[in-house]
């Protein structure tokens, strides 16, 4: 796997994303209530602070926890919450170590339709429905994984020419694209 992709804005941190299966999916799972360049360069940044090339799943779901968690909470903090962040970062590798010997590419790899891939993210601690379907949605369009049916199964984000999520990032005017949709999405919602 070595895909092009603009989802950090740093170039070293959006090839790690590109060759990495464990990246992507940590930086799905850190996207949440900070910006999403913060959240997809944490891989990065954890890889660094390990003195690595590559996040490995074995080796963070046997880390010390409170050292993990330490490691993340350096200045400047991989996550608003780096504690909480470190423990369910632990706990995905913990389950891919369980489930697929720590190969994160083998939750997706060689399954027969959109909706197995969907059931496959959303068994993974920390990614419920919605960013189950964004990863698959990630997945389908940046990735080539596209499973029969991956559109249908991704809802939403699947569609084709939106500017929903981080599937649709390709660069820094799509994310403002992205950015605007989010904002607006928002303010409807306060109005309901």
């Amino acid at each position: 796997m070595d895909i092009t992709l603009r989802l950090a804005q740093q170039p070293e941190a959006d090839a790690l994303l590109g060759r990495s299966p464990l990246a992507a999916l940590a930086g799905m799972l850190l996207d949440q209530q900070v910006p999403m360049e913060w959240a997809f360069s944490g891989p990065y940044t954890i890889a660094r602070r390990l003195d690595r090339d590559d996040l490995d799943a074995h080796e963070i779901a046997a880390y010390d926890p409170e050292a993990f968690a330490a490691l993340l909470s350096q200045k400047p903090a991989v996550h608003r919450y780096p504690g909480s962040m470190a423990k369910r970062l632990q706990q995905l590798c913990q389950y891919l170590v369980e489930h697929y010997d720590g190969d994160a590419a083998a939750v997706w790899e060689g399954v027969a339709s959109g909706k197995e891939l969907l059931t496959r993210l959303n068994e993974l601690p920390g990614f419920g429905k919605q960013k189950a379907q964004i990863f698959l949605a990630l997945l389908g369009k940046q990735f080539g994984v596209a499973p029969e049916g991956w559109r249908e199964a991704a809802g939403p984000y699947g569609e084709q020419g939106c500017h929903r999520s981080v599937a649709d990032i390709t660069g820094p005017e799509s994310l403002e694209q992205v950015r605007a949709y989010k904002q607006e999405a928002k303010r409807a919602a306060k109005k309901a």
